[in-house]
């Protein structure tokens, strides 16, 4: 699973660089949370588009680790892109004033949307395209929120597994503090990736990688030693959580038939 870093680098800037003016923009905007991925995003987005081309929005919510927030701010410093941080708390507390629940997830899942919400508003505002920041593991496993934090214009992180973004990570110079911090979404106090999804990246990705990239059967991996329990695991959130990764399904009618009827009248023309 090692990746030649400085291939990659050059591989993810000229995508940033072309997908990016292919629609007819020149800047990016992106969520900038302390952590990795957030991070090695802005690093990249740097290097393709300029430091003042790069839009950096700093969304917390009152339980927010401001560890975290102090930490997205010094990237921002050290890059030296333009940054908003942007307190979202009123419009989630009013939410569930409304509208109570005691379900972290819920509560977690409206934060991640309100901030993606923020940031296509920046979007608009700055006249940049949203630059997404979830890796290969997350996208296969479903771990994120759907149109909040997998929501994006343009991912370059999205065929990196999260062991191969600690490796990028390195190679781009990104702060030793920013990498060594144990990966959470900061969606509640003490959340951490590892500990919601059950699994550790480091085995997960290699599971997944064996599977997607090796093509590998689950007879194959449990021969060579993976516990049973773990793929079977991997491969049911692989499963269930596909609508995640595919735009939303649309049935066809054009041209089709039900029997001997047209769904539309031939005279129409379509």
């Amino acid at each position: 699973m090692k990746i030649n870093s400085k291939l990659v680098e050059k591989t993810l800037v000229e995508f940033l660089k072309d997908e990016i003016k292919k629609f007819g923009f020149k800047k990016g905007v992106i969520g900038l949370s302390g952590g990795l991925d957030s991070t090695v995003a802005a690093f990249l987005g740097v290097r393709a588009l300029g430091k003042d081309n790069i839009v950096a929005l700093i969304l917390p919510y009152k339980t927010s680790n401001k560890k975290n927030i102090d930490d997205a701010e010094d990237i921002a410093k050290i890059l030296g892109v333009k940054y908003f941080k942007i307190d979202i708390t009123p419009q989630i507390d009013v939410y569930f004033k409304n509208n109570p629940t005691d379900n972290k997830l819920l509560i977690g899942n409206k934060i991640a949307r309100e901030r993606m919400s923020v940031i296509f508003d920046y979007s608009a505002r700055e006249k940049a395209m949203v630059i997404g920041t979830s890796n290969k593991t997350e996208l296969l496993l479903g771990y994120g929120t759907w149109y909040g934090d997998l929501a994006s214009s343009v991912n370059p992180l999205g065929d990196l597994y999260k062991t191969q973004i600690f490796e990028l990570a390195a190679h781009l110079g990104v702060p030793e503090k920013i990498i060594k911090k144990t990966p959470s979404a900061d969606l509640w106090p003490g959340q951490t990736d590892e500990d919601e999804m059950g699994l550790k990246y480091e085995i997960a990705d290699k599971v997944l990688y064996l599977i997607f990239d090796k093509r590998k059967t689950r007879e194959d991996l449990i021969s060579m030693g993976y516990d049973n329990k773990i793929v079977d695991k991997i491969l049911n959130l692989v499963k269930r959580y596909q609508f995640k990764r595919v735009l939303p399904i649309i049935p066809k009618l054009s041209h089709r038939t039900i029997g001997k009827d047209f769904l539309y009248p031939r005279d129409w023309g379509v």
